[in-house]
């Protein structure tokens, strides 16, 4: 058996089938690191681009705005089964009153 080897563009003659099976071998590499290159740059742009970024935003502003919500929420629900005329609701109302004076100060 004759083993072919290749050398850059140069061949040295040998069996036909064992340069088919070394061609075969070297187009399946060349294959293999194209779709590797693929891969990698298909990765890097889902992690680096404006999807992951977007992502992030995203989940930062519906907290802020559940939890804002929840907090809001739940104080004007407390406030509607507490008694209107007591110190608690004058508290919150003064409160209340304060914390718009401070915005409009701004």
């Amino acid at each position: 058996m004759t083993v072919s080897t290749t050398t850059g563009a140069m061949r040295i003659p040998g069996d036909g089938a064992d340069d088919q099976v070394m061609d075969s071998i070297a187009q399946a590499v060349r294959d293999a690191s194209k779709n590797a290159v693929q891969h990698a740059t298909t990765v890097k742009e889902a992690v680096t681009g404006p999807g992951l970024i977007r992502s992030v935003s995203r989940v930062g502003y519906t907290s802020a705005y559940a939890l804002a919500f929840g907090i809001v929420y739940t104080v004007v629900f407390v406030t509607q089964f507490i008694p209107q005329d007591n110190p608690v609701m004058d508290g919150f109302s003064d409160g209340a009153r304060a914390a718009v004076d401070a915005v409009k100060g701004v």
